[in-house]
């Protein structure tokens, strides 16, 4: 099956300095795969590449088999997107908000986003600005599944999230997701998490990506569990 989402030999700068050096690496349908690395290493530089808000300085960059650069309009409408840090117009409640975002969506569930909301223990009547920072990554991540995405992107969506908001992320949603051939491409640093979560693991160090393969495989070839590789791993200086 064709790849919902590759990297092909990208390369990032941000003016002199390099961020992500020739990485490549495919996401197939229905799998769940985490990249991760330490802070600052060029994780959200990827995701904003796959997305189509930034170019590459170098390489390709494939989002259902086109260039998201210049396909991102329709590409969009099958993509769940969390940042890592939620983002809203302070002033929209969840109800507005969730009647702001369905029309631009063809397969938006409204049933299931006010589920979500509710069952997670997020206000629909408080102005998104109002809200914890836990309640707001439940209205994001409620927003993001509404349309019934084909594939969820998760930029590092538990940071400073409470217990109860991290187990709506990992311990449900994303599971059921999965379980239901939606593909999930997440940066994290839970990486517990997402030792039993995810198919396949991409982790940066330095600037490169020293490792694409499944966790099975990893933990194979390098025993331990995947917080000891990543640790070990992250630890090496890897030269650009």
């Amino acid at each position: 099956m064709s790849a919902v989402l590759s990297f092909e030999g990208i390369t990032i700068r941000h003016g002199r300095r390099l961020a992500v050096a020739e990485a490549s690496f495919s996401i197939a349908p229905g799998s769940v795969y985490a990249l991760l690395g330490r802070n600052g290493v060029g994780k959200s530089s990827l995701v904003r590449c796959a997305l189509g808000l930034s170019k590459p300085t170098s390489g390709r960059v494939q989002l259902f088999g086109g260039d998201p650069w210049k396909t991102r309009r329709r590409a969009m409408e099958r993509v769940g997107v969390v940042p890592e840090e939620p983002d809203a117009p302070p002033e929209m409640t969840a109800r507005a908000l969730e009647r702001f975002c369905a029309p631009l969506y063809p397969r938006w569930d409204k049933a299931g986003y006010a589920e979500r909301i509710t069952r997670f223990g997020a206000p629909m009547d408080v102005p998104f600005g109002k809200l914890s920072k836990g309640q707001k990554g439940i209205v994001m991540l409620a927003l993001a599944l509404a349309p019934s995405p084909e594939l969820l992107v998760l930029d590092d969506p538990t940071l400073g999230l409470d217990v109860v908001a991290k187990s709506a992320v990992f311990g449900e949603l994303i599971g059921d997701l999965a379980d239901r051939g939606t593909t999930v491409f997440t940066t994290s640093h839970e990486l517990a998490a997402i030792e039993g979560l995810a198919d396949r693991v991409g982790i940066l160090a330095g600037t490169r990506l020293v490792v694409d393969d499944t966790i099975e495989d990893l933990k194979a070839a390098r025993g331990g569990s995947l917080e000891e590789i990543f640790t070990a791993l992250t630890a090496e200086r890897v030269p650009a």
